[in-house]
């Protein structure tokens, strides 16, 4: 017992010393910071292209959404998956334009179109996303990538696995 109660009033101390000998992180140049801006927003851009195209569009013009269609379950499941991790990646993406300042310029009338995708995501999953979602999806997504390629950051789909999805 002797032994525990002194680990435990020596364990206190031994954290700050950890603490204190670890060095600390120093943040990015302002540099450093746009140098990377456009490789982070095509990139965060990309899989939300890929996944949007793999997971809501292409199951939706095949179909399978509707009532009756063979797996429309697992592919509500996987559009609704696909609807919040889009839109968190174009949250991103957005994040990313500021550090570059013709993307962010670029990017700028897109910041609506991607707040209002915030509940899709749920409206997929519940099958209750009609034409019109589908296609603010898709035009958001087409936003984004003409933004990227008029600010010379050229956006390509990059279809993310279904466990990425899940995060």
């Amino acid at each position: 017992m002797a032994e525990l109660a002194a680990l435990a009033a020596a364990e206190p101390a031994a954290v700050e010393a950890d603490e204190a000998a670890a060095p600390t992180p120093s943040p990015s140049t302002t540099a450093e910071k746009q140098k990377f801006a456009k490789t982070r927003f095509v990139a965060n851009a990309g899989l939300a292209a890929g996944a949007t195209y793999q997971w809501i569009i292409k199951p939706y013009r095949a179909g399978k959404f509707k009532k009756g269609a063979k797996g429309r379950t697992f592919a509500l499941i996987k559009a609704g998956l696909a609807g919040a991790f889009a839109y968190n990646r174009l949250k991103a993406a957005a994040d990313n334009a500021k550090g570059d300042p013709l993307l962010s310029k670029a990017m700028g009338p897109l910041t609506a179109g991607i707040e209002s995708l915030k509940g899709l995501g749920s409206k997929l999953r519940k099958g209750e996303a009609g034409d019109a979602d589908i296609s603010s999806f898709d035009n958001v997504i087409n936003g984004v990538k003409e933004a990227g390629k008029s600010a010379g950051a050229e956006v390509t789909d990059k279809v993310p696995s279904v466990s990425q999805l899940g995060g």
